[in-house]
């Protein structure tokens, strides 16, 4: 028994020995022990804590889910914040007298995470405001793409070549960003076609709705028109106008289908597809005097 007391002593002694030493504050071996598993709890109840408030409280109410997401992060770093101030006080650190220390601590990381702040910032505006979402069509820098995860910092896309590209979230809210989706999925698309001046625009007309509304991709209402847009120098211009829901994300395919199947129509009825031409007169200069 008398063993058992001297180890436990010996143990107790070992913790208590000072590490270093902050301002007036000795560190030792047991505050850091104690400081890491109170701060290991406090992230498993506040873990426990946004799943109960996001899923659970929030997910039998009408808001959605980004928003409830928003919550969520703000709750957490609040609780995490609070919890961390309590934990230091309950440890005997007394906050007050380093305070300098944070000041110049905080100044520093605010100039190293200025990016960091503005993106988290950003990501919370975008989860409130919700001008972008998970499953929209957008285009933002130069990149088109299908809205697969929003974080707190940054923002995924998959383009159309699988390909996933992680954008700021500070992007979103300093830059145009281009929504196809936003209220919803129909989108209409504008596609060129040029004849000859030879060919009579209402046929031209007809057989355009005729190809686009044996498109399975174009759909009936609203339904698609023809615009004859201007006399161009080697054609009459036309375009094509379609709605669609299934092709936002492939425009390209869809006016590929549709190129094709005019070519045929027009072969097929002899219709004349120009080609850039120019009429050259020669002027012949008298001859000079001799």
């Amino acid at each position: 028994m008398h063993q058992l007391k001297d180890v436990i002593s010996r143990i107790i002694d070992f913790l208590s020995i000072p590490l270093f030493t902050v301002g007036s504050i000795s560190l030792t071996l047991w505050t850091l022990v104690y400081l890491a598993l109170l701060f290991l709890l406090l992230y498993f109840i506040t873990t426990r804590l946004i799943r109960l408030t996001v899923y659970n409280l929030l997910a039998k109410s009408k808001i959605e889910i980004g928003v409830r997401i928003a919550i969520g992060s703000i709750i957490k770093y609040f609780v995490l914040t609070v919890g961390l101030i309590v934990i230091l006080q309950t440890a005997g650190i007394n906050l007050s007298s380093m305070t300098i220390l944070f000041g110049a601590l905080g100044v520093g990381i605010g100039f190293g995470l200025q990016n960091i702040t503005n993106n988290f910032v950003s990501g919370l505006i975008i989860l409130f405001e919700r001008p972008i979402k998970v499953g929209d069509r957008i285009e933002v820098g130069g990149i088109a793409g299908n809205v697969v995860n929003v974080s707190m910092r940054a923002t995924t896309i998959i383009t159309n070549d699988n390909i996933s590209i992680i954008v700021p979230n500070s992007e979103f809210i300093s830059s145009t960003v281009i929504n196809w989706s936003h209220t919803d999925r129909n989108v209409r698309f504008n596609f060129t076609v040029s004849v000859s001046y030879k060919e009579d625009p209402e046929k031209i007309k007809n057989l355009l709705l005729e190809v686009a509304s044996q498109n399975p991709g174009v759909q009936q209402y609203p339904a698609p028109d023809v615009l004859f847009t201007e006399y161009g120098d080697s054609a009459l211009v036309f375009n094509l106008r379609v709605w669609t829901s299934s092709y936002i994300d492939k425009p390209g395919v869809l006016k590929s289908q549709l190129y094709y199947e005019i070519f045929k129509a027009f072969k097929k009825t002899g219709v004349e597809i120009p080609f850039p031409q120019r009429d050259i007169h020669i002027k012949e200069m008298p001859a000079a005097n001799a």
